[in-house]
């Protein structure tokens, strides 16, 4: 199998793909140690691993990782990828938006796509029906917009928002009115893209992911597609594209 490791800011994310490209078994760690590395390998039949992160990880695990794997790849900016890559400034593109990218294609092949992470940040991708990746937007996540109403202002409190409620258009209270202004407004920005894409170009189809992504999903009402490992398909996608043998039929 290959082990797929996601590493955020507060958590890292794992799956374990069999050989077919379906998911086997996910993990969450608060810290990924190389105490975890050596005992997944132990108990998983594991033979090809990626790691993507967007702090830089431990040596120890990088080691491990390189150690135990027949193929390793640490994914960064110059790892190729089965898409043409049109950023102008690839190094400072977020890994996680690339995986993203990279995951939605293989999801749908020879498709126009917007592709929507809802997590801390929330950016907005587009890849078109010939694999390009054109490069997209980033704006404040859900939870970051209550914090800023909280902290920028002397009388807004900060509140909680359940992510299967459907919000009011206009809120009757200060609660209301605060969680159907965020969710609300993140739904509202998200039909705008789309929206403007689908004046732009040819059967155009939206995949969103991300922590966050239920809260959106629930309030857009539109024709989404809502993939939960989609980063974690795209690093198996990156790594099983980086294989000796797909070098090789490449060559």
């Amino acid at each position: 199998m290959n082990i797929c490791i996601d590493q955020g800011n507060s958590r890292t994310k794992i799956a374990l793909f069999r050989r077919n490209g379906t998911i086997h078994k996910t993990f969450m760690y608060k810290h990924f140690s190389v105490m975890d590395v050596e005992r997944l390998f132990s108990l998983y039949s594991i033979s090809d691993s990626i790691i993507s992160s967007v702090v830089n990880p431990e040596p120890s695990v990088v080691n491990a990782l390189h150690r135990l794997s027949r193929t390793f790849i640490l994914f960064d900016h110059t790892t190729p990828v089965p898409l043409e890559n049109h950023y102008e400034t690839p190094e400072t593109l977020g890994l996680d938006r690339l995986a993203a990218a990279v995951g939605a294609v293989g999801i749908l092949p020879d498709t126009n796509l917007l592709i929507i992470d809802v997590g801390t940040a929330i950016t907005y991708d587009f890849v078109d029906k010939a694999g390009g990746y054109y490069g997209g937007n980033i704006a404040p996540g859900i939870k970051m917009r209550l914090h800023v109403l909280k902290q920028m202002t002397k009388k807004l409190p900060l509140i909680e928002v359940e992510e299967d409620e459907l919000l009011p258009l206009f809120g009757k209270n200060t609660r209301d009115a605060i969680a159907a202004g965020v969710i609300r407004g993140v739904a509202f920005e998200t039909k705008g893209y789309i929206r403007t894409l689908e004046e732009r170009v040819d059967k155009l189809q939206t995949i969103i992911t991300g922590g966050y992504s239920p809260f959106v999903v629930r309030n857009v009402q539109s024709n989404l597609i809502y993939e939960k490992h989609l980063v974690l398909k795209g690093l198996n996608r990156i790594l099983e594209y980086n294989k000796p043998c797909e070098a090789e039929s490449k060559s």
